[in-house]
């Protein structure tokens, strides 16, 4: 997938619209200082200066090569772009050049959409709509935030670009009489540059012909004054010309602007039913272009293809549906767009709200609209039929052969539509509804376009524009907070900014703090006009759905993960599986959920909260019963896989599932970790919500399940806190068997984040427990725990006695598969005390136990312990031979955390060999994995020893 890169606003990267990490401050600026010059060769020395200026830090190189590293990793690059996708950084003789498609970074495309607006001299139309798309590229100052100084002065000729681009697009604007939609950005922009001559001159034009003269010839007469004052010279005879011809009235600098046209009749009498003159109005019905429309770059482009005259839509009404969630901005996109493109439908527009979601009424019928349609191209009322399909018959008469744009807003559903589309090729049909108007794309052959939220920087430009950048400025903590809660919904953006605007002295903080309680955030984006009410806006979706439906809206409002898979739902609503899925088809088709991810559902921040409200509406009893039910198929699906995934561990009890829930089985390793990959941040969730209320057998339950998983993954800090919440949960209950165990896990985690202390003492909490409860196996398994925690600490002597005291109980026992753990910890703790050949004959006597009962976790420890210690006696090929069987098994059994140490071992192992390039690549693999699993020591230790290879060249 390709990606692509920002650097108009906050230096920024994309993947698929999901925002890569590209790391600090000064990575980034790495990453736009290669931008900058795509494809050529940036010398070391020129970077180091672009990124630091003058006063760069100590080992500066090494710096710069590990952020060079990292930003490989972060944009899945290669070192050499043939093994690349469509993005490289590529290491050159001197320097570095970042390989990927100009298309792709948003400055280039802006440069290149320029210089073609600026090209299509004889085609206003087209100039118009590049630069109004090269325009909607900057989200802010470019590379905002970064000060140094080659990255100043490069944004001061930036802007000067962009300040270019508008004075010729309000050219060519004005050329084409759109200098209604002008006149605002004009007087900002005059204000912000009185001495400029040109602007001046676009803006005294553009109050002229909007019929404010008096307004034009006072802009004239500040500009002189300040010229006079600044200067000491006078306006330029261009200037002095227009202030001539606005005084004298001169018809040359008169436009018809944007009114509608009464165009002649190409021969022949009237159309039956039309004017009873031989001229017709070219109806122009577009509502006003919105002021703070924001973004959606990506969705413009695709409706501009609709029109590309290459295309093969020309044999067919060219009808595109915009559909999304209420206050997604479906509206403001589709007259957005339509207001760019006007010129190309010189038989002029039709506009009709189908009110299909109004708070305020029913929907409007389509004979309703189609009689304003009539009527606006030029029908006397009384010759309108009265019959729906006579009236549509005569519609598409009239719209034969024009090119017209038909904007049908706001559309409940296919069967208000289809009356009023017309039936010629050359009309274009842009249709917006909360509904996926699936009939609409098979029968008539749309094309679907759904609207996502704004993404954070969209988000953030959107509130800045309505706030100021001032005002943003002054508070960046609480527009943060405020955007958060927002969650890119534009509506929602919009409210707080009217409340803010309104109410000057309102600080944003006190604003934030509103929308910080979830039961009363919808409060806060109540405006009192039922228009611009975001519950009311929620509610009207609402109303649409049919009671089954609407029963099971409210019950996802619970569901306190951040998504929710089908069988979840299952569980949720008691509902049968393909019940279930008819369920969500009809949500997502509602826009009430999304399917973010095949198979896996979500609602957005807001819209959940709605949800919530309307299940509070019903018995609490049915609410708990249905979160019982969920909470349940999480418990026994996430036991069943732990199963799976570790055979060896003793499952503990769990209280049967609730009526209806019916828990889904995985069939194997593979399934069971894939099924806690998509899940597991729901497990995590339901815990939370077991706790909250009471049930803290399940809560408890929850952790057990999930521990092999989160341990395997690496995932230190969500196994930490899985664990307090064990701990706790196990208070609750008053069984000292599940507080001993929580104990135990939790030190785990603490091990692995270095609190060893903290560790220690859980696990002497744990084995004091097991021991008043005569209970030997977990005895043993608490001296295991116990050596890893004097390891931590550095004592291997004390380490190996705890060992030696695990084996000894696992014996006793006589169970197999704890004596070959117990054995390879033995010998683990020997040869870190240097007895190799004591450490090797025990692994390999654990080694063939692992083997013997098919233990593979313990084998792949083992394995690792051989390496090691064949390592230390010198004998480097053999160790390679260790670890990549151990190697092998940490893949098998997903066990990322482990695969991560293993791969550093062996980038050690073929570096002590001069194994330069093998031990690069296996310590790259390793850097990888310790940074998705925030292990920020190991990724250091790893880094510095990827620089010095860097350093050998």
């Amino acid at each position: 997938m390709t990606i692509g890169f920002g650097v108009l606003g906050e230096i920024q990267a994309h993947r698929g619209g999901i925002a890569v990490d590209l790391g600090p401050a000064r990575q980034r600026c790495v990453l736009a200082a290669l931008l900058v010059d795509l494809g050529r060769t940036v010398p070391v020395d020129g970077l180091v200066d672009r990124v630091w200026g003058a006063r760069p830090p100590q080992r500066v190189k090494s710096t710069l090569y590990s952020y060079l590293s990292r930003l490989r990793q972060a944009l899945g690059t290669a070192a050499d772009a043939s093994l690349a996708g469509t993005t490289s950084i590529e290491r050159r003789s001197g320097g570095y050049a970042l390989l990927t498609d100009p298309g792709l970074v948003d400055v280039h495309v802006f440069r290149d959409l320029a210089g073609q607006a600026r090209a299509a001299a004889d085609d206003d139309g087209r100039a118009a709509a590049l630069f109004e798309r090269a325009l909607g590229l900057w989200r802010g100052e470019p590379f905002a935030g970064v000060d140094t100084p080659w990255f100043n002065s490069l944004r001061e000729s930036l802007l000067r670009e962009l300040y270019a681009c508008r004075l010729d697009r309000n050219d060519v604007q004005l050329r084409r009489g759109h200098h209604g939609v002008l006149l605002t950005e004009l007087a900002d922009c005059h204000g912000s540059h009185p001495l400029d001559e040109r602007l001046a001159a676009q803006y005294m034009l553009a109050l002229y012909r909007s019929g404010r003269t008096a307004d034009s010839l006072r802009c004239f007469e500040r500009v002189r004054r300040a010229l006079a004052e600044e200067l000491g010279s006078d306006p330029g005879p261009e200037l002095r010309r227009l202030h001539q011809s606005v005084l004298a009235g001169d018809p040359a600098i008169d436009t018809a602007g944007d009114a509608p046209t009464v165009v002649p009749v190409a021969g022949g009498e009237a159309a039956s039913g039309s004017l009873s003159s031989r001229d017709r109005i070219v109806p122009r019905q577009l509502p006003a272009a919105p002021r703070w429309f924001t973004g959606r770059v990506r969705e413009l482009a695709l409706l501009d293809r609709l029109l590309d005259p290459h295309s093969e839509e020309d044999r067919a009404v060219v009808i595109s549906a915009i559909d999304g969630s209420g206050g997604i901005g479906k509206t403001w996109l589709a007259l957005h767009w339509a207001h760019q493109q006007q010129d190309r439908f010189p038989d002029g527009e039709l506009y009709a709200n189908l009110r299909g979601f109004d708070p305020t009424g029913e929907p409007v019928p389509p004979h309703t609209a189609l009689r304003g349609f009539l009527g606006a191209l030029g029908t006397d009322p009384s010759q309108i039929p009265a019959d729906p399909d006579a009236q549509t018959a005569l519609y598409r008469s009239l719209t034969a052969g024009k090119r017209m744009l038909v904007v049908l807003d706001d559309a409940r559903d296919t069967t208000q539509v289809v009356p009023l589309l017309p039936g010629s090729p050359t009309c274009t049909v842009l249709v917006t509804s909360r509904s996926l108007l699936t009939g609409l794309s098979t029968a008539h052959g749309a094309r679907s376009l759904t609207l996502d939220v704004l993404t954070d920087s969209e988000a953030h430009h959107l509130l800045t524009r309505h706030l100021g950048a001032e005002r943003a400025g002054a508070e960046p903590e609480a527009v943060a907070t405020l955007l958060e809660h927002c969650a890119g919904l534009p509506l929602a953006i919009s409210i707080l900014a009217a409340r803010a605007t309104t109410n000057l002295d309102l600080p944003l903080a006190a604003l934030a703090e509103e929308l910080h309680e979830t039961q009363t955030r919808l409060d806060a984006l109540d405006t009192g006009d039922i228009t611009a009410d975001l519950r009311a806006v929620f509610a009207s979706s609402y109303r649409a759905l049919d009671p089954d439906s609407a029963r099971g809206f409210g019950l996802l409002g619970l569901a306190p993960g951040p998504d929710i898979s089908l069988s979840a739902t299952a569980g949720l609503t008691a509902l049968p599986t393909a019940q279930a899925r008819a369920l969500l088809r009809r949500l997502r088709a509602a826009h009430l959920v999304q399917e973010h991810t095949p198979g896996r559902y979500r609602m957005h921040d807001l819209t959940r909260l709605y949800a919530a409200e309307r299940a509070r509406e019903h018995p609490a009893s049915d609410s708990d019963e249905a979160l019982l039910r969920l909470v349940d198929f999480y418990v026994h699906t996430a036991r069943a896989s732990d199963v799976i995934l570790d055979p060896h561990a003793v499952p503990t009890e769990a209280e049967p599932p609730a009526e209806g829930c019916v828990p889904y089985t995985p069939d194997g390793p593979e399934s069971a970790m894939a099924w806690f990959e998509s899940e597991y941040a729901c497990v995590l969730a339901a815990q939370t919500s077991a706790m909250t209320r009471g049930w803290y057998g399940r809560a408890w339950q929850l952790a057990w399940s999930v521990d092999t998983f989160l341990w395997r993954r690496g995932r230190i800090h969500d196994h930490l806190a899985v664990w307090r919440t064990g701990i706790l949960a196990a208070e609750r209950l008053g069984d000292p068997g599940a507080r001993a165990l929580a104990h135990r896990r939790v030190s785990a985690a603490d091990l692995r984040v270095g609190k060893d202390d903290t560790a220690r003492d859980h696990l002497r909490h744990a084995l004091a427990l097991f021991e008043d409860a005569g209970d030997l196996l977990n005895q043993g398994h608490t001296h295991q725990a116990l050596a890893q925690a004097w390891q931590q600490t550095g004592d291997d002597r004390q380490a190996l006695h705890h060992a030696e005291r695990s084996l000894r109980i696992y014996r006793q026992l006589k169970d197999t598969v704890w004596e070959a753990s117990a054995s390879n910890t033995v010998g683990w703790f020997q040869a870190r005390l240097g007895a190799y050949e004591q450490a090797r004959a025990r692994c390999q006597d654990a080694l063939a136990l692992c083997r013997k009962v098919g233990y593979r976790e313990g084998e792949a420890a083992t394995l690792d312990s051989l390496g090691y210690t064949a390592r230390r006696c010198g004998d480097l090929e053999l160790a390679l031979e260790h670890y990549g069987q151990a190697l092998a098994l940490r893949r098998l059994l997903n066990d990322t955390y482990e695969e991560a140490n293993t791969l550093s071992y062996i980038g050690e192992t073929h570096h002590a060999l001069g194994r330069y390039g093998h031990a690069r690549d296996a310590w790259q693999q390793a850097l990888t994995l310790y940074r998705a699993q925030q292990r920020i020591p190991e990724a250091e230790n790893v880094q510095e020893q990827l620089n010095t290879l860097q350093d050998r060249g």
